[in-house]
């Protein structure tokens, strides 16, 4: 008796057992590189200070369109080269619905001005000029393109966003957390 295997069912079990390889070894990567760059977890060594701030990244957003929140973030996350909220963000913008297009955009936005609304414009603007506050602090014509486009209470709440993105980038790049890792 001769035994015939058909190599399409062969093919995709192999593409099967070759996927479920490389996601126990991206899994295995990733917490080889936790436990190689451990440091202080700031979520359980300073309890108070954590959840303070998480009460005010909510506040921060609160009445944000989640779109213009996540644009922020991932800006000022590409600013301060924090890969761990860079890849914590895009992906839930991905979640929310934006386009591939969109994020691939953020970094050169400046560039390519027509995947954004004038008001996502004078957010990004305003999210590089107080993320990078020491170079130049805060020009008026930033802030005033801000303030043209946002009211007062949201002009607050978009500050308060680059406030509290760029402290979530210093905890995540002070205690050596890794892209990919994101446990929520």
């Amino acid at each position: 008796m001769v035994m015939t295997t058909n190599t399409t069912d062969t093919k995709t079990a192999m593409d099967l057992m070759n996927a479920a390889n490389t996601v126990n070894a991206t899994k295995a990567v990733n917490q080889a590189a936790v436990a190689e760059y451990a440091r202080l977890d700031f979520a359980k060594s300073a309890r108070k200070a954590f959840r303070a701030l998480i009460g005010f990244d909510a506040a921060a957003r609160e009445g944000l369109d989640p779109a213009l929140v996540e644009l922020i973030q991932i800006r000022a996350s590409h600013l301060n080269h924090c890969a761990y909220c860079l890849h914590m963000h895009t992906n839930d913008a991905r979640k929310a619905g934006e386009s591939e297009d969109r994020l691939h955009m953020v970094a050169v936005w400046r560039e390519a001005r027509h995947f954004f609304t004038e008001r996502e414009q004078a957010a990004l603007a305003l999210t590089e000029a107080v993320t990078l506050v020491a170079d130049r602090g805060v020009p008026d014509d930033v802030y005033a393109r801000a303030a043209d486009q946002f009211e007062e209470h949201e002009l607050a709440q978009v500050l308060a966003l680059i406030f509290a993105i760029n402290t979530w980038n210093r905890i995540a790049l002070s205690t050596g957390k890794v892209a990919g890792t994101d446990e929520r």
